[in-house]
């Protein structure tokens, strides 16, 4: 588990996610006051078996002022499956919606690429400034989209879900995330903070945002079978999709 093994996940991953992963990571310090998250050391890089095969997960954690959390976690499951994941945690001082951003591939190819500027308010509808910039930018269009799953009610209209079909379709899915995080990191540094009444919202939106994804089936399955169901539990509620605090908890 040492720092050398760690960094040895992103080479060996499929170029896509190493292109995001990096992309995620350089805006995220061009434009952002990053400051280490403490996180257990323990899951900082953790390996397991997953049906004979290696399973390897490394997970790198920020603060900012704006963001109470960024996680990016990449997990390689020998030559079977290549999985990138990232949440942008906002502090719930500010009224900012929740980047999310998964890639899922194996054996060379990418199954699935999702990403999203989920909206925390009641109305789940994004603020004026997300919305005139998302809407500016310029219509994609993929051969192969994929529905969201039956939880998915925490998605914006903006939201990508795709299987990229050929290079051409990684590169517009890199793009448009990188377009993403960029009027994201702006928007962020711009915001103010909101009154009591509307952080209690953000609290309260937070919460339904992460309950809603640790309804993941798929990912709950993989880190049973590898590791067991209390250290999945555990795993999906304090790394993956931590809640954010309520003031007397």
């Amino acid at each position: 588990m040492s720092t050398t093994s760690s960094t040895s996940v992103r080479s060996q991953q499929h170029p896509l996610i190493r292109q995001l992963a990096d992309c995620i990571e350089g805006t995220w310090h061009r434009h952002l006051d990053l400051s280490p998250y403490p996180m257990p050391s323990e899951l900082g890089y953790v390996e397991g078996r997953l049906e004979g095969e290696k399973l390897t997960i490394e997970n790198r954690c920020y603060q900012t002022p704006q963001f109470r959390k960024l996680h990016l976690e990449l997990a390689k499951v020998g030559s079977m499956l290549d999985i990138l994941h990232c949440v942008m945690f906002p502090r719930t001082e500010y009224a900012l919606p929740m980047f999310g951003c998964d890639l899922v591939g194996g054996r060379g190819q990418i199954s699935a690429a999702i990403a999203d500027l989920s909206p925390l308010s009641r109305d789940r509808i994004l603020s004026d400034e997300y919305t005139v910039a998302l809407h500016a930018l310029p219509t994609l269009d993929f051969s192969s989209p994929r529905e969201l799953p039956e939880w998915g009610d925490i998605f914006s209209e903006f939201c990508i879900f795709v299987r990229p079909g050929s290079p051409a379709e990684e590169a517009m899915f890199l793009e448009r995330v990188q377009a993403f995080l960029e009027i994201h990191c702006t928007n962020a540094i711009a915001s103010q903070p909101v009154s009591a009444q509307q952080q209690a919202e953000n609290i309260a939106s937070q919460r339904y945002y992460c309950t809603k994804q640790q309804q993941n089936d798929k990912t709950r399955r993989v880190l049973e079978k590898a590791f067991g169901s209390d250290w999945a539990e555990n795993y999906m509620t304090t790394v993956l999709f931590d809640l954010p605090e309520i003031s007397g908890e």
